[in-house]
């Protein structure tokens, strides 16, 4: 990229999840903000109607072949996590910047082999955690000061997956595919980003990232899959409010979200997540992806002394 040209983007992973992000690029591709150069995806692309291919982007099954083609300066990985470092480090190795999905790496080694790499090559790497980019959350964390001392942080996300969701692909509700770790529980894939807003909000009070002093975590599962889809979650921190998240993909009731003032006189503060999401340089505000018949609802609670 230079001068005014607009970035080379490329998707790699451009069926399924990915195509949303297609549709988000398509909208940037049309304003002139960002050029759309390649698409990447072991299957043949599936129509979508709202994000036509255009005619110059190349179609590629291969993303090393396309890094040394295309050579775009951002792109967007959307496959698999399993899947996740080997073509990340791919493409900072190509001298690109990367949008990431969650969850990023599934696990410590993995993540500081990622930091490193982003550093030697002196890119830029960002998970796509969209709900940090919530009005709501902006709202909440942006009331911490009139709120008095912030005792606790809770998050509560009760939704609903059918079957079908976990035969969507092979690494659905697997703890592993091929050898390598999936991890595709409640926590670490569909509701990290419950947590990660919960993290957000305790980084605001205490003006530093989260260092954990003990986690304490219970899995369970009602269906036949490997990995859990209920979870309880309880951090505390070396420093600042104890965090703690209750999460299900199997709800049997859907628990609507609500808006508490955050001057409410009982101490507590609520923030819903709305389902949508989109790119900073948008104006498209989308209802996220779900399967058929599934209920998406959270809600991330501040617990404050009260005056």
């Amino acid at each position: 990229m230079s001068g005014n040209d607009p970035p080379r983007v490329a998707l790699i992973g451009a069926n399924g999840h990915g195509r949303w992000h297609r549709r988000a690029i398509a909208e940037l591709h049309a304003a002139g903000r960002a050029r759309l150069v390649a698409l990447v995806d072991v299957r043949p692309l599936e129509h979508e109607p709202e994000a036509p291919v255009p005619p110059e982007t190349g179609v590629f099954t291969d993303h090393r072949v396309m890094l040394a083609q295309s050579r775009p300066d951002v792109v967007v990985i959307c496959t698999p996590p399993h899947t996740h470092l080997p073509i990340a480090l791919d493409v900072l190795a190509a001298g690109a910047d990367l949008l990431l999905e969650k969850p990023p790496v599934l696990d410590l080694a993995g993540h500081r082999t990622l930091a490193e790499a982003a550093a030697a090559a002196g890119r830029a790497v960002q998970v796509n955690f969209q709900a940090l980019g919530s009005a709501a959350l902006t709202e909440l964390t942006g009331a911490l000061g009139r709120l008095g001392p912030v005792t606790g942080i809770a998050t509560l996300a009760a939704w609903q997956r059918p079957d079908a969701y976990y035969a969507r692909s092979p690494w659905a509700g697997r703890l592993s595919v091929d050898g390598h770790p999936a991890l595709d529980g409640a926590l670490a894939n569909p509701l990290a980003h419950a947590l990660m807003q919960c993290l957000a909000v305790a980084e605001s009070v205490t003006g530093a990232p989260v260092r954990p002093a003990r986690i304490e975590v219970e899995r369970y599962r009602v269906r036949p899959i490997e990995v859990d889809d209920t979870t309880v979650l309880r951090l505390t921190p070396h420093a600042g409010p104890p965090v703690l998240a209750a999460l299900t993909l199997a709800a049997e009731e859907h628990v609507p979200g609500r808006c508490w003032s955050p001057a409410s006189t009982d101490g507590r503060c609520w923030s819903t997540r709305p389902t949508s999401c989109g790119y900073p340089a948008t104006t498209r505000r989308t209802r996220c992806p779900a399967a058929e018949g599934c209920w998406r609802t959270c809600s991330t609670t501040v617990r404050t002394a009260r005056r």
